[in-house]
C-alpha cells in the first residue's frame, strides 16, 4: 500500500484550509485517511502551517511520500533536514548529539526569521495606516481652508452688493416720496 502525506480541503468557497494527512494514494483527496497530523491556513500571511513535526518525521521515516506542497511544507518547519540528519546517524556519519544540536541551532535560526518577517509585516502595516491617515489629514486640511477661503470670497463679494442696495434703496425712496 503506497501512503501519502498530502492536503484535504476543507473550508468555504474561495477560504479554503486544508488538513495535511496522510492517507493511502489511492482513496480521494478528501475522503479517507489515515491519520491527521495538522492543518495548513494560506490565508494568512504568512500562511498558518501548524502540524506535529515528531508524527510526520515518523511517517517520512516510514516511507510516506509527500506530495509537492506537502514536502516545501515538511522543508520549511525542518522535517526532511531531520531525516537527512537522520539518515547520517544511521549510517555512522554523525552521532545522534551533534544531529540534535545541527538541528536545534537551524530551527532557531529559523523561528527567528519567521518572527522577524511578521514584525516586519505589522511594522509596515502600522506604517501604511499612518502614511493614510497623514494624507487624509492633508486633503481634510485642504478642503477646509478651500471652504474657508470660498466663503471669504463670498462674503466680500456680497459686502460691497450690500452697501450698494442700502445706498439705493434711499434714493429710491426719496423720489417715491417726492413723487
Amino acid at each position: 500500500m503506497a501512503v501519502k502525506i498530502r492536503l484535504a480541503r476543507r473550508g468555504r468557497k474561495k477560504a479554503a484550509q486544508f488538513d495535511i494527512v496522510v492517507a493511502d494514494s489511492r482513496s480521494p483527496r478528501d475522503g479517507r485517511f489515515i491519520e491527521k497530523i495538522g492543518t495548513y491556513d494560506p490565508n494568512t500571511n504568512p500562511a498558518s502551517i501548524n502540524f506535529d513535526g515528531d508524527k510526520a518525521f515518523d511517517w517520512i521515516m516510514k516511507g510516506a511520500q509527500p506530495t509537492d506542497t506537502v514536502r516545501a511544507m515538511l522543508s520549511y518547519r525542518g522535517v526532511l533536514y531531520r531525516k537527512h540528519l537522520q539518515l547520517g546517524v544511521i549510517k555512522g556519519a554523525i552521532s545522534q548529539d551533534v544531529a540534535d544540536q545541527r538541528f536545534t541551532d537551524w530551527k532557531e535560526q529559523k523561528d527567528a526569521k519567521i518572527e522577524g518577517k511578521r514584525t516586519t509585516l505589522g511594522t509596515a502595516k502600522d506604517e501604511a495606516r499612518k502614511e493614510r491617515l497623514a494624507a487624509e489629514t492633508k486633503v481634510k486640511e485642504a478642503r477646509a481652508e478651500a471652504l474657508r477661503a470660498k466663503q471669504a470670497a463670498a462674503l466680500a463679494a456680497s459686502a460691497p452688493s450690500a452697501e450698494a442696495t442700502e445706498a439705493e434703496a434711499p434714493a429710491e425712496t426719496t423720489e417715491e416720496a417726492g413723487a
